[in-house]
């Protein structure tokens, strides 16, 4: 099985080492610039990204970040920087095109690896796989929530059908109301597919009341 291939944009050499060092079962790739690294990624795309902010030649890091995640929207990337403040970090973190960790340097090596590790495990295709899952089962429960909505309403049509049937009296919205436990609203929208469907004659609730009624 071929390594995890990770890119590491850093122009710091000895950070690099220490990189190189923690991370030595993973296949590295280095670029001393985010234009250097942009370049890289575009030609073999790694599955993760370390970002280090203030680079060489005057390059900052999260500068990069949205084009990075335009090119690679699957690929986690890490940003490893001790020159961002509270606010810049919450920023990286968020929008669509956001990193998935900033860690401060000088960065914790046990840390880094298990944020690499879990980065690989958890995010990237596996993410948007379960992002789609679970809009799936989102779908599933609102189709489902609407069946059974369907399924109450005509099963109480039907009952307020057969109560009426053959009456010549008025029906008791409030009293409907209450016995099927839902508002006045929703029995005088019943009414009127009723009548709609021609289950119902429109004489007995003329639309002129119902419309008094719901104003009511």
């Amino acid at each position: 099985m071929s390594k995890r291939r990770i890119l590491i944009i850093e122009d710091d050499d000895l950070q690099y080492e220490i990189y190189a060092d923690a991370l030595e079962n993973f296949e590295l790739d280095r670029a001393r610039t985010a234009t250097q690294g942009f370049a890289i990624a575009s030609k073999s795309p790694p599955d993760l990204i370390l970002l280090d902010h203030v680079l060489d030649k005057g390059e900052l890091g999260l500068n990069f970040l949205p084009e990075l995640k335009e090119l690679l929207p699957f690929v986690p990337v890490i940003v490893v920087s001790g020159a961002l403040e509270v606010h810049q970090q919450i920023k990286a973190l968020q929008g669509p095109r956001r990193a998935h960790w900033c860690l401060t340097k000088p960065v914790d090596i046990h840390e880094l690896t298990q944020t690499v590790e879990t980065a690989l495990k958890e995010c990237g295709e596996q993410e948007i796989v379960r992002q789609f899952e679970a809009l799936e089962r989102s779908k599933r429960i609102d189709k489902d929530e609407l069946l059974s909505r369907s399924s109450d309403r005509l099963s109480r049509q039907t009952t307020i059908r057969k109560q009426l049937s053959g009456s010549t009296d008025r029906p008791n919205i409030s009293a409907l109301s209450r016995q099927f436990n839902v508002a006045r609203r929703t029995i005088i929208r019943d009414l009127q597919e009723l009548i709609r469907r021609g289950e119902l004659p429109p004489e007995i609730y003329p639309e002129g009341e119902i419309a008094n009624v719901e104003e009511a």
